[in-house]
């Protein structure tokens, strides 16, 4: 059985191409490398920081976090804010040599890059070749982060099997939409697979779909495994850095898994939020709340979804 790793470059984000060879490439730039039976995948989000977007999609996607620091700016914040939110505690902490390490031990104090292991930047490779890779069994699900039309092949799937396995030929459906697919083919690292384990990245080739019915963040799992809302209550903390104050029926978007979908607050204590479009979730999963024309911190706040 192959196995899989997924990491986050943030910082400076250019040194992921000392790691792998770059591979599909839009707002989130993926590299990969395979190595003996394990395939190692590293996404960048590129298009950060003009969108906020990105950076939560592209930390969605990864199990271990690589933080190689190279300024002390209001986006270096977002990044710390971004990874303390959706509590991902396993990281890499460099940074370069001329970054104020004192101030930057300030910026992490008290959030989950705290607890990183720091590394000189010489240091990140063999640092990063000792992770191991974990699977996360449950029901079969998948987050997509691409799809295309492949003359000859038909609908092609890109994603993150974040729990379980997927089979050829398993009969899924593709959520919100609750369209049945049958998986036809599966390939990891252009490689044909029998079936994929969590944390695979993989391609799909589907039947019962058209590209145009998939969007980023839509899910491909087994019958009942998501739910599907149109309203969520969350368990809410708001960013102490974020100074303006919210109301009901103000607008956001809200980050879940690979979906950024527009809302509204429905109220404030407690905070419900209520959505245009469908939204995938599940109990527990973290919603972020953003704020992207914010001039100053675009991360309003976050918590479990109740």
């Amino acid at each position: 059985m192959v196995l899989s790793i997924n990491y986050v470059v943030l910082g400076k984000q250019d040194l992921v191409s000392e790691f792998g060879k770059k591979g599909t490439e839009t707002d989130l730039t993926l590299y990969d490398r395979k190595e003996s039976d394990i395939i190692k995948t590293w996404v960048i989000p590129n298009g950060f920081p003009e969108k906020i977007q990105p950076l939560f999609q592209a930390i969605n996607l990864a199990e271990y976090v690589i933080f190689h620091v190279d300024k002390l700016d209001k986006f270096t914040g977002e990044q710390i804010i971004a990874l303390d939110s959706l509590k991902k505690e396993k990281g890499i902490l460099s940074h370069t040599f001329d970054v104020d390490e004192s101030k930057l031990d300030l910026m992490i104090k008290g959030t989950v890059v705290e607890k990183y292991l720091k590394v000189d930047q010489d240091k990140i490779k063999e640092e990063m070749d000792k992770l191991e890779p974990f699977s996360t069994e449950g029901p079969s699900k998948m987050l997509i982060d691409h799809c295309f039309d492949v003359k000859g092949v038909g609908t092609v799937i890109l994603g993150k099997v974040t729990h379980g396995r997927i089979k050829q030929y398993d009969n899924l459906k593709l959520y919100p939409a609750g369209i049945d697919v049958l998986i036809k083919s599966i390939q990891m690292h252009d490689d044909p697979v029998a079936e994929s384990i969590s944390p695979a990245r993989v391609g799909l080739a589907v039947k019962g779909a058209k590209p145009d019915e998939v969007g980023r963040g839509d899910v491909i799992a087994q019958e009942g495994a998501v739910d599907v809302k149109s309203e969520i209550e969350l368990d809410f903390t708001k960013n102490p850095f974020y100074k303006n104050e919210i109301a009901e029926n103000q607008g956001c978007l809200v980050n879940i898994g690979l979906q950024i979908k527009a809302a509204k607050f429905v109220s404030i204590s407690p905070l419900k939020l209520s959505f245009e479009k469908p939204i995938i979730c599940k109990k527990e999963e973290i919603a972020v709340i953003l704020k992207p024309e914010s001039t100053t911190i675009r991360i309003l706040g976050s918590g479990a979804i109740k």
